[in-house]
């Protein structure tokens, strides 16, 4: 249990100090490199098994560092700032005032913003089926969505809330968290994914779309929240018409290579980026009627758009990173796991009580995939010693570990969708907090309802 309590505590100071208005990269930093080396003096492994130890116990503190800058500068952090400098170049070139524009028109007759801000969210929702990975996901709509949303009267936070939920909720039946649940829990994928989980999920996201519409609009009105709808004619746009299908060049990409769509041919969100990067050059070419040097300077846009990314976002992505790493190198998850296999209690507080260690386990280490992944190797045995059904246990956790991350401050998809707007992520936490706990809760009963509790 010390291990625990060293954990909440230093988890608590990161928060105070974030709060206070501290840099939150450099004190995630800090608190993770401290983290790691208190897990050494305690006798715990620094490293994960991936990462060759350097021999010393501070020096593979800081060997831990400079793998999330290789991992995540040059994966999840390349991505996005592609995105960031793609989302920058369209602002440049004037497309996302065109998008504004023409927009503006089929939906002026909806005067309400929260009505528009739950049609994004259930956009958003559907999204997720072609994109698994939440941050990367909430880094997409931030590029295309976003600034739409912002100019149809929006307020930020609530825009980037919409951009940070989607993947709260599990839809796709074939990711990766649904394909171990289905194992853990005995049952075929496509009896676990669409007989089980689905009804759950729809009914889900249908109680957080109504939450958010209420509890974004509550918070607006009291914290008074700028909105900045775009007077529409007295917004300047110099770009023709045609630009307006640019800024969602990624989002088609993604549904048309990012699988098998198209036989034969799968390219990747980077490639894809990369893409509608170049047809947008190569469009803003032809409009300036061959005028190559204007094209490049409007370039350089997008150039400054990925440098902003890297230190406003990925950096803080590394970060996070490094204190998760913290967490669970010092044994605080482990710790977790023992009160879990410890419970004595019946179906419905054992489901209740992996639900909610799923849940802190998710908001304090900022991932979705990790707690689950830990705590789903206990469902089975302890179904089995009570005659539970495993996925009367299971479902809950799977939904419970993707919810959980939605209202961390230190995950990657609140860091990367709260940098992209130019906010605090506790603002953003403060905006998905109520629709996830509707969530959690519409989950539970769901699975009550739902799913046979024995075996």
């Amino acid at each position: 249990m010390t291990e625990l309590l060293i954990g909440l505590v230093i988890t608590i100071a990161v928060g105070y100090y974030i709060v206070k208005g501290y840099k939150a990269a450099g004190v995630l930093l800090t608190a993770g490199v401290s983290l790691l080396i208190i897990a050494g003096l305690l006798g715990h492994s620094v490293l994960p098994a991936k990462v060759i130890s350097t021999g010393n116990l501070f020096t593979d503190s800081l060997e831990y560092v400079k793998y999330m800058l290789q991992y995540r500068g040059g994966g999840l952090g390349l991505q996005i700032m592609l995105l960031c400098g793609f989302a920058s170049y369209m602002t440049h070139i004037g497309a996302n005032n065109v998008v504004v524009k023409q927009f503006s028109k089929p939906l002026s007759f909806i005067k309400s913003p929260y009505v528009l801000l739950v049609a994004a969210y259930i956009v958003a929702c559907l999204m997720s089926l072609a994109v698994s990975s939440a941050t990367g996901l909430g880094v997409l709509l931030m590029a295309t969505l976003f600034p739409m949303m912002t100019a149809m009267g929006i307020s930020r936070p609530a825009a980037a809330a919409v951009c940070a939920s989607p993947a709260a909720i599990i839809l796709s039946p074939t990711s990766g968290d649904v394909v171990v649940a289905a194992e853990k829990a005995g049952l075929p994928l496509h009896v676990f994914a669409v007989e089980t989980v689905l009804p759950v999920s729809i009914s889900a996201i249908i109680v957080m779309a109504a939450a958010a519409f209420f509890w974004n609009k509550y918070l607006d009105k009291k914290n008074n929240t700028p909105m900045e709808r775009v007077d529409i004619s007295e917004m300047e746009v110099t770009a023709p018409g045609y630009y307006s299908i640019l800024p969602f060049m990624p989002i088609i990409g993604v549904f048309l290579f990012n699988g098998e769509t198209i036989p034969g041919l799968k390219i990747d969100i980077y490639t894809i980026v990369v893409l509608s990067i170049t047809i947008g050059a190569i469009v803003d070419f032809l409009t300036n009627r061959l005028n190559g040097k204007v094209t490049l300077e409007n370039l350089e846009s997008c150039y400054a758009g990925m440098g902003d990314a890297f230190k406003g976002v990925v950096m803080l992505l590394v970060a996070a990173g490094v204190f998760a790493q913290g967490l669970m190198s010092v044994g605080a998850i482990d710790n977790l796991l023992a009160l879990a296999d410890k419970a004595g209690a019946g179906g419905i507080a054992l489901m209740l009580l992996l639900t909610a260690l799923t849940v802190a386990a998710a908001i304090a280490t900022g991932s979705g995939n990790a707690p689950f992944y830990a705590f789903v190797e206990l469902a089975p045995q302890l179904a089995g010693k009570l005659g539970l059904s495993p996925a009367f246990l299971i479902i809950p956790m799977l939904q419970a570990s993707n919810l959980g991350r939605t209202i961390s401050p230190v995950s990657g998809v609140i860091v990367a969708t709260s940098g992209m707007a130019k906010i605090s992520p506790f603002d953003v936490v403060k905006r998905t907090v109520v629709p996830v706990v509707c969530g959690l809760i519409t989950v539970i009963l769901g699975t009550v309802v739902l799913v046979p509790m024995y075996a």
